[in-house]
Parts: structure tokens; C-alpha cells; sequence
């Protein structure tokens, strides 16, 4: 540890005297108010481009953790990267959030929300570091770093600003004074103690108690450039005053493990509990091997995909959530729970190894969820996405929306015979496409039997009720000697142009007369 600034230079080195103290800090941003056990979590994206499933699947595990503990779930944008921040991406989170019924509480007594907006609490905290000496101003330039980057490659050593590599750690006051009186801008840095030769000793939710080398790199807390935070200081700070109990991250950040908790003991707080995530995998087509979803190659990687596409937000964090919570599938297949949000997560449950997301699975979670959707919502669903997505379709629907509520009411009445053929809002849609005479395309390759056909037309009445009309395909089938189902296949592929679809009685009474004499028509020209 190095001797402490002096307030007047810490004011210099900072560029303004710091707006509070630790303890106004703790009085401003006190211990929440909540039942013991509640969990306070967070989930933190930085606003440098799309929202990635594996994000989505970390807010839910989040949410769910909040939720039935009775705590609180925050939404934080760390955005003190402003190199990578990109336009809209924070409209881009906050919209899959609301669109996923992700809901977060930011209350604003513990706000600000964005990182780039609670500079002053940044800044006071490290002013404390600086006074105690645990902390020093830095005025390495980039090109300075990487001249010790290429010596310390060439020596062998491990890359970074450490120990002889960190030329400025002990630096004078009077130095530093005569640095900034020639206009050079520090940024801060950690007074690292650590020994890579001893061990620390970190505990996570999932596995347990990890040890590892501790940390002995000065990394910045405050950059140049902007006097913004790195994450690292920045998390550090944010999750102590906002009472944050338990951090959800992918395993990515495991390597950081030892310097956050560094940096916890260091100050004096208590560490929140680290849950560390598995990535969100898939099974590489050209390969067959398991490999992380990536943002470059793999569609969907980016929840704005499901959304396009029209899967339905709920069947997809179902989806998640099984992924996450251990027996949630087997629980809901036996009547235990309705959904995600009534199962338990029990946070070692988690799994730790690469959690596989199946295009495949999902498509059964759709069907199944889509299944016992009643109709009404069926149809808001599909007419909401058209309107967003497809105009062509919404203009279409918006003619005659309760024609698309007959259609997507067939076989829905059903409960022993549920039907499961719809799996999005898009693909329902291409589905039913055939009831409408502007997609409608005609099958030219059945054989058909326009006798049948010819027969069929002699005594259709749109008013036949089932049994009515059935009796008129018996009578049919039995004086050409041909069995029912090549009278009803012949009438199917007619009018539908496909060999399988739901009851055709009920697609004839919603297509109506006219449009079925027309179709047959066709095929009898």
C-alpha cells in the first residue's frame, strides 16, 4: 500500500472535488426493506448492439429468482463503454424485456439507472481509494502499454500493468503535480496487493467455493478518457448501492471472479452471491459438436429473431426456463404447475455445463403452448405480428378478422384431440394461407377423379350438417367403388390443394359455398 493523497490533489487528479462521502453514500443508498431470503438481482446489459438469447435467458433466471423470493429485479444499463454503445440498443433491450413479460422494478431511489449517470458515485468512492492509498493516479499513454505489452511478450511474462510493469504505482505527489500542471490526464488505477503464487477463495451459487490465483493487476477504475468506470469498478460500486444480493453472469466472467471479490474485500462490503451461467449452446450442423450460439453465424442468437419470425414470447422463455429449472417440464406434463413462474428455481439446479437450445425442442414447447391458447388470444397474437411484421397479411385479415377467427377455430374444440400444427404467428398464418383465393395454389400434381368431384357437386348443399354430408361421401364412394377417403382425399386436395389438413366438413363451412364450387370448378375445366 502506498501513501494516501491529499483531498486538494485527489480533487485535482479527479477533476472536480468528490460529491459525497462513503458514509453520505450509505445513508443516501440504504439496505432495502425487504423479507429475509429476498433476493435483490440485476440484469446488467451494455448497450453495444442486439439482445442476445443468452442475455434473455439470463434476465429470466434473474426475474425468477426475484419474483418468488418476494425481492426485486432491476434492469441497469452499463453503458461506460461509449466506443461500442450503439444507437437504439437500449430501446432494443428494453423492448424485448417488456415483450418477454420480463418486468424489473427500478425504483428510483437507487437509480440512476445508467451507468454513464452515476459518475459521482464513481468518483467519491474512488476518492476514498485514493486517500487510502489503495488506488493511484496513472498516466501510462496507450502507446506506452503497448510497449510494455510487447516487452513482457517477448520476456514471456504474462501481459498487463503489474507489479515492475506498473511504472506509476508509487509515483510522487510532487510528480503528479508536475503531470497535471502539463496537462496530462490520469486515468486511476487499483493498488493491487495480490500474489498470483497465493490462492483466494471465491463462492458461487452453483459451484460452489472456486479458488484461484489472486489478482495482482493495477486494472483501471477510471479511464482517461472519459472519467467514466470500467465494469469492474463500476459493478463493484453499483451492486453495493443498490443492494444488489445475487449477480447472475455467464461463465465468461469467471476469470473476473478473483478481482470482484478483491475489489469487495478491499473496500469492506459484502460480496453478492455470483451465480455463473453456462453459455446457451446449439449443435453445430457441419460438425455435429456442441458449440456456443454465435452472434456471426447463428440466426437464432438474436431474440429479435423470435420476434420477426413470430414465435411466441411465452413458449420461448418456457423454453428457458426448463433449460434453467430441473424438472419444470416433467412438473408441467403432469398438471404440478402452469408455468415457468409457478416452478421453483433452485439456483443450484442451474446447470453448469453448456445448456443446449434445440430449434426442435422449441418447436414443441410452441405447439404445446399454442394448443391450449384459446382463440381469441390465438387470433390477437397473430393479428398483432401481421400488423408489425407482414402488412400484406394485416391488410388481408383486417378485411374480415372474425373469417380468421372461423379458420383458426377448427379442431380447437376438442379436448381429447388438441391440435398442435401451429408453432408461430408466421407459420400459423402459411398454414391457413389456402383460405384465402390470392395464395390459394392448386395442386398439379394429384391424380384426380373428376367423376367424384363432378358427383360431389351434384348434391352439395352448404347447409348439410356433418352427418348430412358424410352420408352424401358414403353414397358417393359406394356407387364408383372406390372407398370413403379417395372421395374425401379428391375433395380435400380441391379445395385446400393439400393431401392434410384439419376436418374438412369444418374448412367448407368457413370457406362457404361459393369458394368451394369455385375451387372443384377449377379442376373440372
Amino acid at each position: 500500500m502506498r501513501d494516501g493523497l491529499s483531498a486538494d490533489l485527489i480533487a485535482r487528479v479527479l477533476g472536480g472535488a468528490p460529491k459525497y462521502t462513503l458514509a453520505e453514500l450509505e445513508e443516501k443508498y440504504p439496505a432495502r426493506d425487504l423479507p429475509d431470503g429476498a433476493f435483490v438481482t440485476r440484469f446488467a446489459p451494455s448497450p453495444t448492439g442486439y439482445m442476445h438469447i443468452g442475455g434473455l435467458y439470463q434476465a429470466l433466471v434473474d426475474c425468477k429468482l426475484a419474483q418468488q423470493s418476494g425481492g426485486v429485479f432491476m434492469l441497469r444499463i452499463e453503458d461506460t463503454d461509449t466506443k461500442r454503445e450503439v444507437a437504439d440498443a437500449v430501446k432494443i433491450i428494453e423492448d424485448s424485456m417488456h415483450r418477454f413479460g420480463l418486468k424489473y422494478n427500478n425504483d428510483e431511489k437507487y437509480g440512476p439507472y445508467y451507468q454513464s449517470k452515476r459518475k459521482d458515485i464513481y468518483h467519491s468512492v474512488a476518492a476514498d481509494l485514493l486517500a487510502r492509498g489503495l488506488a493511484y493516479p496513472c498516466f501510462l499513454t496507450a502507446e506506452d502499454m503497448e510497449k510494455i505489452r510487447e516487452n513482457q511478450k517477448a520476456a514471456g511474462f504474462a501481459t498487463g500493468i503489474y507489479g515492475e510493469f506498473a511504472r506509476d504505482r508509487d509515483i510522487s505527489e510532487e510528480e503528479i503535480i508536475r503531470r497535471l500542471d502539463a496537462g496530462q490526464v490520469p486515468s486511476i488505477r487499483l493498488y493491487s496487493t495480490g500474489n498470483p503464487q497465493q490462492r483466494i477463495f471465491c463462492k458461487d451459487a452453483v459451484r460452489g467455493s472456486i479458488g484461484f490465483p489472486e489478482n495482482n493487476e493495477d486494472i483501471v477504475l477510471i479511464k482517461s478518457n472519459d472519467g467514466l468506470p470500467t465494469y469492474h469498478f463500476a459493478h463493484l460500486c453499483d451492486d453495493h448501492f443498490m443492494r444488489t444480493t445475487h449477480v447472475v453472469r455467464g461463465e465468461e466472467w469467471l476469470p473476473s471472479f478473483p478481482l470482484h471479490i478483491q475489489l469487495f474485500r478491499m473496500m469492506g462490503w459484502t460480496p453478492p452471491m455470483y451465480i455463473h451461467t453456462s453459455t446457451i449452446d446449439k449443435i453445430d450442423s457441419e460438425t455435429g459438436k456442441q458449440r456456443k450460439l454465435s452472434k456471426r453465424h447463428d440466426p437464432e442468437a438474436n431474440v429479435a429473431y423470435f420476434l420477426r419470425d413470430g414465435w411466441p414470447t411465452g413458449a420461448v422463455l418456457e423454453y428457458l426456463g426448463n433449460i434453467a429449472a430441473s424438472g419444470y417440464e416433467e412438473a408441467k406434463n403432469k398438471g404440478q404447475v402452469k408455468s415457468i413462474w409457478e416452478y421453483p428455481l433452485r439456483p443450484k439446479k442451474i446447470p453448469i455445463s453448456g445448456a443446449l437450445f434445440d430449434m426442435k425442442k422449441l418447436e414443441w414447447w410452441a405447439r404445446e403452448f399454442i394448443a391450449t391458447m384459446p382463440v381469441d388470444e390465438l387470433v390477437r397474437h397473430v393479428r398483432e405480428w401481421a400488423n408489425e411484421y407482414d402488412l400484406q397479411w394485416a391488410a388481408r385479415i383486417g378485411e374480415n378478422p372474425e373469417y380468421l377467427k372461423n379458420i383458426l377455430s377448427i379442431e380447437r374444440d376438442n379436448p381429447k384431440r388438441i391440435r398442435k400444427d401451429f408453432i408461430t404467428w408466421h407459420q400459423t398464418l402459411d398454414e391457413v394461407a389456402y383460405f384465402w383465393d390470392d395464395l390459394f395454389v392448386q395442386n398439379t400434381e394429384y391424380a384426380f377423379n373428376t367423376d367424384l368431384l363432378r358427383a360431389f357437386l351434384e348434391t352439395f348443399d352448404i347447409c348439410d350438417d356433418k352427418d348430412s354430408w358424410w352420408n352424401k361421401i358414403v353414397a358417393i364412394a359406394s356407387g364408383a367403388g372406390v372407398k370413403n377417403g379417395d372421395v374425401a382425399m379428391n375433395l380435400r386436395v380441391a379445395v385446400t390443394g393439400r393431401t392434410n389438413t384439419p376436418d374438412l366438413y369444418s374448412i367448407m363451412q368457413v370457406m362457404g359455398a361459393d369458394m368451394v364450387k369455385s375451387r372443384i370448378g377449377d379442376i373440372l375445366k
